[in-house]
């Protein structure tokens, strides 16, 4: 079955890591905008509503752990399953991002040839994605 096309936001410092985040996703069908910091990755979810929030934890100016805690706190995004896709994978790193909000976690580098699967699984296993 075809999974349905997502309106993705990349909140992701790294210019190369954006790009391969979202050459990635698009190539599967899905829209894709992006923010390099934690406040414009805010104010970007609260205009876009998106689908989906894919979020770096180690952030210029907000920490992502933060960036979770107050998109969990916005009514218009709060439902909305975040993924934080990090290389902070420390013992605990997970368990610290699922308690700030998100709803998932990948760990860097990606494997590019399973990353969108792995996007895909986390929305499928969102009790909030079935009503989107």
């Amino acid at each position: 079955m075809k999974e349905p096309r997502l309106d993705i936001l990349v909140i992701e410092d790294n210019e190369l890591n954006r790009y391969l985040l979202t050459f990635l996703l698009e190539h599967r069908g899905h829209r894709v905008r992006s923010a390099t910091d934690g406040p414009a990755g805010i104010a970007l979810a609260k205009a876009l509503l998106p689908d989906l929030i894919l979020l770096d934890i180690q952030l210029p100016t907000m920490h992502g752990y933060d960036v979770a805690a107050t998109l969990r706190e916005v009514e218009s995004v709060g439902r909305v399953p975040i993924i934080a896709v990090t290389s902070h994978a420390m013992a605990g790193d997970r368990e610290k991002a699922l308690a700030a909000g998100c709803s998932g976690y990948i760990e860097k580098p990606i494997d590019p040839d399973t990353f969108v699967d792995e996007v895909e699984s986390v929305c499928r296993q969102s009790p909030d994605m079935e009503s989107s």
